[in-house]
């Protein structure tokens, strides 16, 4: 069974929004960091999804969270970001 662009960036956003739960004292304590772990798609595919947080260059203090779900082996793959803007 393919994995289609849709399912991956469905699986991106998801993961995005999961990555950007986490409550800001966390996250900028976590700030540069990155991180790689296995998945599967809904259609059973073997996946590599990536989340990194890195500081923003603009607006100063933001923090840019950015995933990449993409095939184990393959080139097809989906990404998705966010800016988050201090408390305040």
């Amino acid at each position: 069974m393919a994995v289609s662009d849709d399912e991956l960036s469905e699986m991106a956003i998801e993961e995005l929004d999961a990555a950007c739960a986490l409550p800001w004292p966390d996250m900028k304590a976590v700030t540069p960091w990155g991180d790689t772990f296995e998945g599967v798609a809904p259609s059973g595919r073997d996946v590599e999804v990536e989340r990194r947080y890195l500081w923003a260059h603009q607006p100063e203090g933001a923090i840019c969270v950015e995933v990449e779900v993409r095939l184990i082996g393959g080139r097809e793959g989906a990404e998705a970001k966010a800016l988050i803007h201090p408390p305040g």
